[in-house]
C-alpha cells in the first residue's frame, strides 16, 4: 500500500520548514549559501515575471523533470527535456532566447544543473525562483497536455 501527501497545504508546510531551517540553523543557511548560491550566480526569475516574459516570447520555459511529472502538470508553454537528456537535445532549444528552467522546488538541484550546463554550452539561462509546487500553490496556471 502506498500513501501520498499532496496539496497546497503540504507545499506550504515544506516551505515553512525550509524557512525555519534557514533562519534558525546556521548550518542549513551555510549549505544553502555555499552550495546552491555557488551554482546560480545570477538572480533567479521570479514567478510573477515569468508568465509575462513567456507571453511576450522573450524566454523558453524549460521543465527538466521526468516526463511522468510533466504529464501530471506543468507551466503553460513549457518544453519538457529531462535534465539527463538535456545535453543530447540542446538543438531543440532556440539559441537566441533566454531559457528559464524549473523543477520540483527551490532546493531541487535539477534546475540548477540544467542552468549550469546550458551556460557552459553558450546559452543564456536562469532558473525559476521556486518550482512547480510553489507555482501551483500561488494559484498560477498549470497545464496538462
Amino acid at each position: 500500500m502506498y500513501y501520498r501527501l499532496a496539496g497546497d497545504e503540504v507545499v506550504a508546510l515544506l516551505a515553512a520548514l525550509g524557512e525555519v531551517g534557514e533562519t534558525y540553523d546556521a548550518e542549513v543557511e551555510r549549505v544553502v549559501r555555499l552550495y546552491l548560491a555557488a551554482k546560480d550566480e545570477l538572480e533567479p526569475v521570479p514567478a510573477s515575471e515569468l508568465l509575462e516574459r513567456a507571453r511576450r516570447g522573450l524566454v523558453t520555459v524549460l521543465d527538466v523533470r521526468p516526463p511522468e511529472e510533466y504529464a501530471a502538470g506543468h507551466l503553460p508553454g513549457a518544453v519538457n527535456i529531462p535534465v539527463q537528456q538535456l545535453e543530447k537535445r540542446l538543438g531543440e532549444l532556440p539559441r537566441r532566447k533566454e531559457v528559464v528552467a524549473y523543477c520540483r522546488g527551490p532546493y531541487c538541484l535539477m534546475a540548477y544543473d540544467a542552468v549550469q550546463m546550458l551556460r557552459k554550452r553558450g546559452l543564456k539561462a536562469r532558473r525559476l525562483e521556486a518550482g512547480l509546487p510553489e507555482w501551483r500553490a500561488a494559484g498560477r496556471p498549470v497545464t496538462r497536455e
